[in-house]
């Protein structure tokens, strides 16, 4: 029976790659790669001809997990959905644990990132607040009560 070996990475299409690039190396993700992709394959698997993108791969400093930023160039971006609330079909946020989540809140509320609720805690054991990163994207930062 075939299986899945391993999760390895998230993928967000933006519109201004380098900005979002910058929100997550400030969050502490590292830049593995960064290069455009066109040809048969790529309009074979995304089923979109003669595209092109440019795709910067990051991944957070124990090698986890990655998150795939993908800025098409052509053809044109659609516009998503900047205001979408949890609730909202599709995929809502992208999630981290972090040493000190009260520091990276007030960092990025210092870089105009703000928060969509408040810092709650879950069962004593963990903290969590949803930041609205740029272009609408919403980052779970958790950090270990415990």
């Amino acid at each position: 029976m075939s299986r899945i070996m391993r999760f390895d990475h998230v993928g967000v299409t933006v519109q201004d790659l380098d900005h979002v690039t910058a929100f997550f190396v400030g969050l502490g993700l590292e830049i593995e790669g960064r290069t455009f992709v066109e040809g048969d394959f790529i309009d074979t698997v995304i089923a979109i001809p003669d595209s092109r993108t440019e795709i910067v791969m990051l991944r957070t400093p124990d090698g986890g997990t990655g998150v795939e930023l993908s800025s098409f160039v052509r053809p044109d971006p659609v516009p998503g959905s900047p205001a979408a609330m949890a609730n909202e079909l599709g995929l809502r946020s992208l999630s981290f644990e972090v040493d000190d989540l009260q520091a990276h809140v007030d960092r990025l509320a210092a870089e105009g990132y703000g928060l969509v609720g408040g810092i709650g805690q879950y069962e004593g054991a963990w903290r969590m607040a949803y930041v609205r990163g740029p272009e609408g994207i919403i980052v779970s930062l958790a950090e270990r009560v415990s």
